[in-house]
């Protein structure tokens, strides 16, 4: 009656009963490396560093993933996870002799 009620399929209602099978969106939770609150708290520190004029280099932001997850993360999480959060996240130079040497990478220039 309540499959009908809902318009969902009679096993797919049991699935979820017996907890076979979950929602998407748990699902994709349950298979990150770092719960929402930790990755915020990552978004915060990385954010406390680049005020600081010390933005982390990619491999930082690996090791300091790694630690929070107890567990090593790869290069390609954290490729994601710069782009799940680039709102937050932006690429800048550390100085401005950084960025003058960028422009001055070339004898012509």
């Amino acid at each position: 009656k309540v499959a009908k009620k809902y318009g969902v399929s009679r096993l797919t209602l049991m699935r979820r009963h017996h907890a076979i099978t979950q929602p998407h969106a748990l699902k994709i939770i349950n298979q990150q490396k770092l719960a929402p609150q930790q990755e915020a708290e990552l978004i915060k520190y990385i954010e406390g560093l680049t005020a600081r004029y010390l933005p982390p280099i990619r491999e930082m932001i690996r090791n300091f993933a790694s630690i929070i997850a107890k567990e090593p993360v790869s290069e390609s999480w954290v490729t994601r996870f710069i782009n799940r959060h680039s709102i937050h996240l932006t690429s800048r130079w550390a100085t401005g002799m950084d960025s003058n040497r960028h422009q001055a990478d070339s004898g012509d220039k």
